[in-house]
């Protein structure tokens, strides 16, 4: 028998509410901070809180999706994320708009190949270290295609070994830390998997 409405406790609230809002006025606040101090330029903070943003949407979850069900949910929802990406970064960055800015375009290949590279290596299993090795291998031809196509974007934005960098190394950390996450839900029954 699960939990009644009245069955509430201190956890709950702490979990459930409090470290919640904690983290998200975290990152809104360093956002707002890498506003104020860089004055609207492509600063550390913004960095750092876009690069989340962009780590969250167009590769984990076209990579989970992709390990945790199948090469077909992880290319679409890398194409419905890499869109709707794209569309807030040009939005966002409108006063840098180029006529033929490529790097637009590579948000959605990157995430759809993501995607799908993750699921058509991990062919619905549920083994950690075939999860794990499809999971770097997708992210790491995703992450090479988007700097290279970064790389004919006349904005010429993000170059050199910097540039590299934070393109390459979020989308690495999550080639490891999501095949736990999508490991944790086939234990939980959660994925469609063979068994």
């Amino acid at each position: 028998m699960g939990l009644g409405w009245k069955d509430w406790d201190r956890s709950d609230v702490i979990y459930g509410i409090v470290i919640p809002i904690v983290v998200v006025l975290l990152i809104v606040g360093l956002y707002e901070l890498g506003s104020v101090l860089d004055r609207g330029s492509f600063g550390f903070v913004m960095g750092i809180t876009n690069g989340i943003a962009e780590a969250i949407v167009i590769v984990a979850v076209p990579l989970l999706l992709g390990l945790a069900w199948n090469r077909w949910a992880g290319g679409a929802s890398g194409f419905l994320l890499g869109s709707i990406y794209a569309l807030y970064y040009a939005d966002k960055f409108a006063r840098f708009s180029v006529r033929g800015e490529i790097s637009l375009l590579g948000y959605v290949v990157s995430a759809m190949l993501i995607g799908y590279v993750a699921g058509a290596l991990n062919k619905r299993s549920d083994s950690f270290r075939r999860m794990v090795i499809a999971g770097l291998v997708a992210t790491t031809t995703g992450g090479l295609l988007l700097f290279g196509i970064y790389q004919l974007s006349p904005l010429h934005l993000i170059t050199g070994l910097y540039g590299f960098s934070i393109t390459f190394l979020p989308r690495i950390a999550c080639g490891v830390l999501i095949p736990v996450i999508a490991k944790v839900f086939m234990w939980y029954g959660v994925a469609l998997n063979k068994t």
